[in-house]
């Protein structure tokens, strides 16, 4: 790791290690939640003296590329102070991503900057993409894996049934 990624993780997390939305993932991969999106946020080397802050949010999985979304994504584009949107044909997935320069230059002002923008649009567009294109939100793909984790963990302890007590038994026959 070079000084520049080890200052970058450090203004990272002093700067947003108090927010209840920010998670660190690993060492150099963090997420925040903003509404139904998450940010994750990514300190990538740069050459041997530089690193990068990468924030993607995956906004919807399964969405097919035509040329109406491809035109909206591109206009939109064109009006965004920073950041772009993005398709992964494999995936199907539409992102939304921006970099800024890290190491000893980063400044909490323009990480919260970048952050709020790439969430709020994130949260906002993820929404308006799956209601016209279709697809699914990150949010309900990631609600949908932790309840398959946990049913397939611990499979017995999941009653979907009321049970029933005494007072819903059957009168006795006399």
């Amino acid at each position: 790791m070079n000084p520049a990624e080890i200052a970058t993780i450090l203004a990272i997390e002093e700067t947003l290690g108090d927010n209840p939305a920010f998670r660190k993932v690993e060492k150099h991969l963090y997420v925040v939640k903003q509404g139904s999106a998450y940010v994750m946020i990514n300190v990538v080397p740069w050459g041997d003296d530089k690193a990068m802050v990468r924030c993607v949010a995956q906004l919807v999985k399964g969405i097919r590329m035509d040329s109406g979304l491809a035109l909206e994504l591109l206009t939109l584009n064109a009006r965004l102070r920073f950041g772009a949107f993005a398709y992964e044909a494999g995936e199907q997935l539409v992102l939304f991503v921006h970099s800024i320069l890290g190491g000893s230059t980063l400044d909490s002002d323009e990480l919260l900057a970048t952050l709020a923008d790439v969430a709020l649009i994130a949260d906002e567009y993820d929404d308006r993409l799956m209601e016209q294109y279709g697809g699914q939100r990150m949010h309900d793909l990631v609600a949908e894996a932790a309840i398959a984790r946990i049913i397939d963990v611990e499979p017995e302890s999941f009653h979907f049934a009321r049970e029933t007590t005494a007072d819903d038994a059957p009168p006795k026959a006399e």
